[in-house]
């Protein structure tokens, strides 16, 4: 008879020798998993301090309290991320002893704790553009044309330190885990043994049991999530409290929206608001209809809207936005997302994306919904949307021809590459002048959009204008003035054309960029942009101090050619004085509202946080608890709106039926 080959387990005794520890399987599993625990631990700490502008009003002491609150969320993480290491260490089989076996689980161990890292330090960078952890959305986001393979490495030649670090952290977790291995026992070479087979049954249930609390993040009746967060800290400091990867479970095929019942009428929920705007009355003016959208153009890069900053010397990055304004009527506005995708149909179709990701990424995007092109294009109007970047970036072309754009000129049909920057699209300049010619021969009325791309990271600015355009605190601020030198051009290319008295313009930006004084890095001021409504040679000039936010545009815009149809639309006519004026946005699983002087945190069943804005610009002194009245006149109202969303989303009711 042939001999059974036997199973090869390590013959070591168990003495410390080649390495710190040889012996006990659960020991080892022990030691490795603290090890990566540590490593998360130090990751934040790394991420703090990569931001640490973005966090200078944080006291020492709350710094110490958030990370320490964080860890709650590491052990989150590490058992989410670890759960194949873990089982495969713990089942009560003598199996796991074997050679293979082991190798197969470390396999799995440094494989998915180095993704895990990378996740955080990826986001130490990333966090600047979105102001957030990185969520599952992103997996959406790279299937719509996200041009990550032109982007990755030049965020690599940029933040080439990251990277660097990131490998110091994996020779560190292999250097010290593989000092941790695996002996084993003399009974396991034996047969069958009911000693070892019972006990290891039972630690194999407690270290389930443990498994579990760990991933639920204790006790308590409902698991620990991105909300969760919320009720310990500021929307600002999410980030820090959170890692990557418990962001990134956390998020993946969640269900996006729940249907929700605070207001059991219809009527009872409409009287505190509706997303239904009237058709007007007064008689329908066709004009065309100009949307140019700049580029994480933030308030604070305007000069204009600065003025009191450095000493009242403050120059800004825009002299001819800062002129333009002097021309026209201008909002104080705050965006309603962190990134393009989400702006864009806040913008153009007056839909935020009050969820993890953005509306036109997220199941709902099959949804009937139209944008302000789609409605006035059943007016006879013609409809256009230009952006230079590669067709299919974002999933742009295939949003705007399903909301009634009837045509999209991007990279394509630009057709010269001469004029490509290399990583995103055509350059500012070029691209504007082309806009120009084409619209030049446009039927009259018409809408267009055109999204401008230089100041996007790695901030393109031509070499000619590199000694030309100033320098500023934050690396986009040169790209902003070359983006605002191209607007300049263009103005002067159209102001000559039939089309341009006719002409309403709206000018904003589709998100901000990262902060640098400190009211444009608090929970309110990250989301402040610009908003101006210009129209040449009319009396459409001054300005507004009502709440302004981008959903706000379409009926503005709508209400004041006196469209007669009913819509739906988020937001409100910034030129009613009797309408609801208000600013909402979601990140981090919190809802943030401004209205009536007041800034509120909501994660979805309750206030967290209340800043009166007049006397806490920064937002500093939380009145959740002092001001209950105001509170829960805002909560009522905040879930009217998010009522109104959820429940239209999900039933598929955002736009009104003839």
């Amino acid at each position: 008879m042939a001999r059974r080959k036997p199973v090869r387990y390590s013959q070591s005794k168990g003495k410390k020798k080649g390495g710190w520890f040889r012996g006990n399987i659960h020991m080892a599993m022990f030691m490795k998993l603290l090890l990566m625990l540590a490593l998360l631990f130090l990751s934040r700490i790394l991420f703090y301090f990569l931001n640490c502008g973005y966090y200078s009003s944080l006291t020492l002491s709350e710094t110490f309290r958030i990370f320490l609150l964080g860890i709650r969320f590491d052990i989150s993480a590490l058992f989410m991320v670890n759960a194949p290491f873990i089982l495969m260490n713990s089942v009560p089989f003598k199996f796991r002893y074997h050679k293979a076996y082991q190798i197969i689980a470390n396999i799995f161990y440094y494989s998915l704790n180095i993704l895990a890292l990378m996740g955080n330090f990826i986001d130490s960078i990333y966090f600047r553009f979105t102001l957030k952890r990185t969520t599952a959305d992103i997996f959406q986001y790279l299937g719509v044309g996200g041009d990550f393979n032109k982007l990755i490495p030049q965020f690599l030649k940029d933040f080439w330190y990251v990277a660097i670090i990131w490998i110091l952290f994996i020779v560190l977790l292999v250097w010290i885990a593989t000092r941790f291995r695996v002996v084993a026992p003399a009974t396991a070479k034996k047969g069958f043994d009911f000693r070892f087979y019972s006990i290891n049954a039972i630690l194999f249930v407690i270290i389930a049991a443990l498994s579990v609390i760990g991933v639920r993040g204790g006790l308590q009746l409902r698991p620990i999530g991105l909300v969760t967060a919320g009720s310990y800290t500021s929307a600002k400091n999410i980030p820090l409290l959170l890692n990557t990867p418990f962001a990134l479970v956390k998020t993946y095929r969640n269900e996006s929206l729940k249907e929700v019942t605070w207001f059991r009428k219809e009527t009872e929920l409409a009287k505190i608001y509706s997303p239904i705007h009237r058709g007007s009355s007064k008689g329908f003016k066709p004009l065309n209809v100009m949307f140019i959208i700049l580029e994480s153009f933030s308030k604070e890069h305007i000069g204009s809207l600065n003025r009191s900053f450095e000493n009242g010397c403050y120059q800004g990055f825009t002299p001819f936005m800062d002129s333009l304004i002097r021309h026209g009527f201008y909002f104080d506005a705050y965006a309603n997302g962190k990134t393009s995708i989400q702006g864009i149909p806040s913008i153009l179709s007056g839909i935020p994306s009050l969820m993890d990701e953005s509306f036109i990424q997220s199941n709902y995007a099959g949804d009937k919904y139209t944008s302000i092109a789609g409605l006035l294009r059943a007016k006879g109007y013609a409809t256009a949307f230009f952006h230079g970047g590669t067709n299919g970036t974002m999933g742009f072309d295939a949003y705007t021809k399903m909301t009634g754009f009837d045509r999209y000129y991007g990279r394509s049909e630009y057709n010269n590459e001469k004029d490509y920057d290399g990583k995103w699209g055509i350059r500012d300049e070029e691209f504007f002048q082309f806009t120009a010619r084409v619209l030049k021969d446009f039927k009259q009325p018409f809408v267009a959009a055109i999204f401008s791309l230089s100041s996007h990271h790695p901030y393109f600015v031509p070499g000619k204008y590199q000694n030309i355009f100033r320098k500023g605190k934050l690396p986009i601020q040169q790209s902003i003035m070359y983006t605002d030198f191209s607007l300049k051009q263009f103005f002067y290319t159209i102001k000559h054309m039939p089309w341009y008295k006719n002409t309403l313009f709206v000018i904003t930006a589709d998100h901000t960029s990262e902060g640098y004084y400190p009211y444009y890095r608090s929970d309110v001021g990250q989301y402040a942009i610009p908003l101006l409504f210009f129209k040449p040679g009319s009396d459409l000039r001054g300005k507004s101090g009502v709440v302004a936010q981008q959903t706000d545009i379409m009926p503005t815009v709508l209400n004041h050619l006196g469209y007669e149809k009913d819509f739906v639309a988020f937001g409100a006519d910034l030129f009613d004085s009797t309408g609801v004026h208000f600013s909402i946005h979601f990140i981090s699983g919190l809802y943030g509202l401004v209205k009536d002087g007041y800034y509120l945190e909501f994660d979805g069943d309750r206030s967290t946080a209340l800043y009166d804005l007049r006397k806490d610009p920064l937002q500093k002194l939380n009145l959740v608890t002092k001001n209950p009245e105001e509170r829960d006149k805002l909560e009522l109202f905040i879930k009217a709106v998010i009522q109104q969303y959820n429940n239209r989303v999900v039933e598929n009711r955002l736009m009104v039926e003839d």
